[in-house]
């Protein structure tokens, strides 16, 4: 072998001799301060180590992400089962009671005695997809705790109280009235 690397890299014409010198300035100052105890910067490592913190930092992002989604899926499941179990059977209702869903003006046939609990509200109407159940009004809080969006309808039990200044207090409203 004819020489070092450096040598060959001269011949070869690929470096000039001032870069060679530096470089071999920098191997000494590298050494020097290696031997002293100080720590050598190493731009590798450093690199190595910011990508090795900016992928934990990207999984950690990754992993919230989809903790959140499976927490998500987890209280539909939730809401889902409440309104399932405690949706009241009225199958052969007929007494027809209205509500809005939205802008829309949608319908059930419920009892007579569901539908004076609904207007006191004691009852309340949840959407479970495209079907409406009728749900007790503490099943109604439960689900509301946890996403209000599926509760439809539930009237204001404060709305039976009569404010001083009213001027129809006289005239009440009949619970047998459909709009």
């Amino acid at each position: 072998m004819a020489g070092s690397l450096q040598d060959q890299l001269l011949k070869a014409g690929l470096v000039d001799k001032k870069k060679a010198k530096k470089a071999e300035r920098d191997k000494q100052i590298q050494a020097k301060a290696k031997r002293q105890g100080e720590d050598v910067v190493d731009e590798a490592k450093q690199l190595a180590e910011k990508a090795k913190l900016e992928k934990l930092a990207k999984d950690k992002a990754l992993n919230a992400e989809s903790k959140a989604q499976a927490d998500k899926k987890a209280i539909a499941a939730q809401i889902k089962q409440l309104i399932q179990m405690n949706a009241l059977n009225l199958e052969g209702a007929e007494v027809r009671y209205n509500f809005t869903d939205g802008k829309k003006v949608k319908y059930l046939n419920v009892t007579d005695l569901a539908q004076h609990q609904l207007s006191r509200g004691i009852l309340a109407i949840a959407k479970l997809g495209d079907q409406y159940h009728v749900i007790p009004a503490v099943v109604a809080d439960k689900v509301s705790q946890r996403d209000n969006s599926y509760i439809i309808y539930q009237a204001d039990i404060t709305a039976d109280q009569i404010e001083e200044d009213d001027p129809y207090a006289d005239y009440q409203i009949p619970d047998d009235l459909m709009w």
